[in-house]
């Protein structure tokens, strides 16, 4: 959590809480008395890996700060059907503005976490490291790319300002590789960034014209059968880092990274995550 900025993580908390409060939990307001207090305990419905229990904190400090928070499982551990993650106790009017925003948020990213965690049990033992992508629910990217690390993956670039990634269109709309590269280069020079460039190869016959061209940090194999993979791997002989992208699935992933890969990037960690089943139960 460290890692995520403050203001960012205030910004979320704000509009996520005033998005559902509005102007009034009129529903608690009406049969919740003003000085009623309570416990709760959110419970997990499911099994995986949970996150965003720092975010919950954070929440309900928001809200009030006489809120007291018992933690029994933190981010990154394994829960259970039954299991009881944290126990709040504040007043009840509370409980019930932060209760949403906790369920949805901590589903959310406990579902992230878990499918990380699962691709990178499906990994485990070879020298590969699993990346995440920019496919993440907009506004949440920092929230999201979190929750993978905590799984057990890793972050790509966080947006298009801090990594340079030339896919097939930029190849197409820029002249070519050797004319994309040679732009490139020639821009992060005239601005003085010091960026990664990543570049995307669809063939073997592109991957040897960036062998030849050069410049770049590391080559993408697209959609490469595992063969074929191994064999780009094994041109490119450690002149450059090398990444994997494509279709990757928790099926495939194990026989991608025994190409011998650097790098893999999958989106599914975040596009196509579900949810962890959590419930924040009143103790009555």
């Amino acid at each position: 959590m460290k890692n995520i900025f403050k203001d960012y993580i205030n910004w979320f908390i704000e509009n996520g809480l005033n998005e559902d409060i509005g102007d009034g939990d009129h529903t608690s307001n009406a049969c919740i008395p003003l000085t009623s207090a309570s416990s709760a305990n959110l419970i997990v419905k499911d099994n995986g890996i949970i996150a965003g229990v720092e975010l919950a904190q954070m929440i309900f400090k928001h809200l009030t700060k006489e809120a007291n928070f018992e933690v029994y499982k933190k981010d990154g551990d394994i829960v259970h059907y039954g299991d009881i993650v944290f126990r709040v106790t504040c007043d009840t009017r509370t409980i019930l503005k932060a209760e949403r925003l906790i369920l949805n948020i901590m589903q959310r990213l406990s579902g992230i976490a878990t499918v990380s965690s699962e691709f990178a049990f499906e990994v485990h033992g070879l020298p590969v490291k699993i990346l995440d992508t920019r496919k993440t629910t907009p506004l949440l990217r920092p929230l999201e790319k979190w929750a993978v690390k905590i799984g057990g993956c890793h972050n790509y670039r966080d947006g298009l300002f801090d990594w340079i990634m030339i896919k097939d269109n930029h190849i197409d709309a820029g002249g070519g590789i050797k004319k994309t590269i040679k732009k490139v280069l020639k821009y992060l020079k005239e601005n003085k960034l010091d960026l990664g460039i990543t570049i995307e190869v669809r063939n073997l016959v592109e991957l040897h014209e960036v062998l030849k061209t050069g410049g770049v940090t590391r080559i993408m194999f697209d959609n490469f059968e595992p063969a074929l993979l191994a064999e780009a791997v094994q041109t490119v002989n450690g002149r450059f880092e090398t990444e994997a992208s494509g279709g990757v699935t928790l099926q495939t992933v194990r026989a991608i990274a025994e190409s011998g890969v650097d790098f893999i990037s999958a989106g599914s960690i975040t596009h196509s995550a579900g949810i962890l089943d959590l419930s924040l139960k009143i103790e009555k």
